[in-house]
């Protein structure tokens, strides 16, 4: 395994891209975040594709990371069927913004909790492996890049449901094509992806579920 790859980067899969050249209007994002609040504005909402998993967290993600996903969605390198749905029916300019306004919602600081807890020796070893925090950074809160997600505080189990989809090929409906996390994640155990996928989820982190009345 080539070291200098970090297997977290499959939560990214937007290190290649060229930086986003859309401009980001925040304020024009609130006006267009209907069609987000049905899943991401409900604290707790479950979907059911391609198993039962919280949806993932949004508010306080970095605005690059969330443009240049929906752009993947948009353009199938991200399948699933109602993501594409949704990011077919956006132009550069609402991706942009949409992403700029959940960026803000955010809680703005890492959320009062315990201290972090130290993985176990199972679970350092397999960060070790993957060299999750040179990305990431060491609370995987503050990556290196905005292209980069913030990891720390975000439900496990899409985090599993997630670098899973980089396992899955063949698959019209199911999975994420970036060839070099495709290789990457390749080597690992579902178990041992369950387990990070613990781990990250486990520390305190700074996005959060806006609930949906917040929006009106």
């Amino acid at each position: 395994m080539i070291k200098a790859i970090p297997l977290l980067l499959a939560l990214a899969g937007t290190a290649s891209m060229a930086p986003v050249a859309q401009a980001q209007d925040a304020a024009a994002g609130h006006a267009k975040a209907a069609m987000c609040i049905g899943c991401h504005g409900i604290v707790g909402y479950r979907a059911s594709f391609p198993e039962v998993h919280k949806v993932p967290m949004i508010a306080g993600q970095n605005a690059k990371y969330l443009e240049n996903a929906l752009i993947e969605y948009k353009k199938g390198e991200r399948k699933h069927p109602t993501m594409k749905a949704i990011a077919a029916s956006l132009s550069d300019k609402d991706m942009a913004d949409l992403a700029a306004y959940y960026e803000t919602l955010g809680p703005g600081s890492v959320k009062t909790v315990a201290a972090a807890p130290a993985p176990s020796a199972e679970v350092e070893a397999l960060l070790t492996k993957g060299n999750c925090a040179s990305c990431h950074g060491a609370d995987f809160n503050k990556p290196i890049d905005g292209s980069y997600p913030r990891l720390a505080g975000q439900y496990a189990d899409y985090l599993y449901v997630a670098l899973k989809a980089y396992q899955t090929t063949d698959n019209p409906r199911i999975g994420r094509g970036n060839a070099i996390m495709v290789g990457q994640v390749a080597p690992f155990k579902h178990a041992e992806l369950k387990a990070l996928a613990n781990y990250i989820g486990s520390l305190p982190g700074s996005m959060a579920t806006v609930p949906q009345a917040k929006f009106r």
